[in-house]
């Protein structure tokens, strides 16, 4: 049998982003699979690594093949490592994509710059709060905003990502906007919150993992491992009114407008499978919504927390959020519909509820740590409501064997 046709960028001229560019179109447009090798042959001599200076955009029925390849951005992108084609820079009207795949065969590897132009999000000013070489030049953005994030897939249905390893990120490691009947697989992160730059050791802010958005439905992750300088895993859901899509000042590609008729609530999302923790203290799983847009219908099962015992993480998963920065404790009914199941905790809180949750369940809870309670109710109890718990088991202290004889 005849093996299916494909395209690799060594196929093509021009710098490894433009190769990779005119690889993926011609495969999209001709229905192939497009494969990036470890080997780069380019016009300059072989080398184990591709550059990019701009984002890898993916059309509609795009197959991405990254076969034990290595991704890295130069020192002068500013980009996403890779986007989907339907948004960017000046896009006001993003047009939704179907059948997006990126699948890792092999050890493969998306990495930052070795200097980073930005890091952080959008309300991260450079070169004061988080790195970034264009701290203090003019006609750039003094703030983070989404071109930091690595993988970024906005208004996608029908999306693969599996088997791919995200290490010193500029943000978030991968966020998806709006995205909806995916599948995430077999991930892993290694960031810390800060990065050795040239001999110093600068900050690197707003490092989580993966982020599911706005509107975000229909998604499955199994398979999330590593440790992340912010949230390893987050449900994220905020409206922020006025920003736009496509604009500079956001982390938001897609805009933070709310559409009515709960499109932009998260919904029917598995999250299984995951084992790592927040290097830089923070959260395993985060959830958090606000400013009306709910998050429903939510199972999580499966959570081994590896926070080392010198550094425990926050919380293993906190839900909601009392600060009004981020819209204060949400009224009941718009948390609702929680699956929690089979977790184990290293983390200063098991369970943190922050914000309100009804109609949920929460069981088979192992927290490691001696000391505390498996649930921490930050914002009261008056906030939960028909939230059932059952084998919520509590480490006891070690017992005191006295003296020796």
């Amino acid at each position: 049998m005849a093996e299916t046709p494909l395209l690799t960028p060594n196929d093509f001229a021009g710098t490894d982003s433009e190769r990779i560019h005119q690889a993926v179109t011609a495969g999209a447009a001709q229905g192939l699979r497009v494969v990036i090798p470890r080997r780069n042959r380019s016009a300059d001599g072989d080398r184990d690594v591709w550059l990019l200076d701009t984002a890898i955009l993916l059309p509609q029925d795009t197959f991405l093949v990254l076969d034990n390849c290595r991704l890295k951005l130069s020192d002068r992108c500013r980009d996403n490592l890779i986007r989907s084609a339907n948004c960017g820079l000046g896009i006001t009207d993003i047009r939704p994509l179907r059948n997006i795949r990126i699948v890792g065969v092999g050890r493969v590897v998306l990495e930052g710059a070795d200097h980073p132009r930005a890091t952080g999000d959008s309300a991260k000013t450079l070169g004061q709060r988080t790195f970034g070489t264009d701290a203090g030049v003019p006609g750039q953005s003094q703030t983070g905003d989404w071109r930091n994030i690595g993988i970024l897939l906005a208004y996608v249905e029908e999306f693969r990502l599996e088997n791919l390893h995200l290490r010193d990120s500029h943000a978030w490691a991968i966020s998806l906007e709006r995205c909806a009947y995916g599948s995430v697989r077999d991930i892993s992160f290694a960031s810390t919150g800060s990065r050795v730059i040239d001999g110093v050791r600068r900050t690197v802010l707003n490092q989580d993992g993966l982020n599911l958005r706005q509107g975000c439905h229909d998604i499955t992750v199994d398979g999330i491992s590593g440790h992340t300088g912010d949230d390893l895993v987050a449900l994220t859901n905020i409206h922020r009114a006025g920003a736009a899509a496509g604009s500079d000042t956001s982390t938001m590609v897609s805009g933070g407008s709310r559409r009515e008729g709960g499109a932009d609530d998260i919904r029917t999302i598995f999250l299984r499978n995951i084992r790592g923790h927040s290097a830089g203290g923070h959260h395993v799983v985060r959830i958090l919504n606000a400013g009306g847009l709910r998050i429903t219908n939510v199972v999580l099962d499966g959570l081994i927390d590896t926070s080392p015992p010198d550094r425990p993480c926050k919380a293993t998963v906190k839900i909601g959020d009392s600060n009004p920065a981020w819209g204060g404790v949400t009224p009941m009914g718009d948390t609702n519909r929680l699956l929690l199941s089979n977790i184990s905790s290293a983390s200063r809180h098991t369970i943190l509820l922050a914000g309100s949750l009804t109609d949920s369940c929460i069981s088979n809870v192992i927290r490691c740590l001696a000391g505390g309670e498996a649930i921490t109710y930050e914002s009261g109890r008056d906030h939960v409501r028909n939230v059932s718990l059952s084998n919520l088991v509590l480490t006891q202290p070690a017992a005191d064997e006295g003296p020796g004889p």
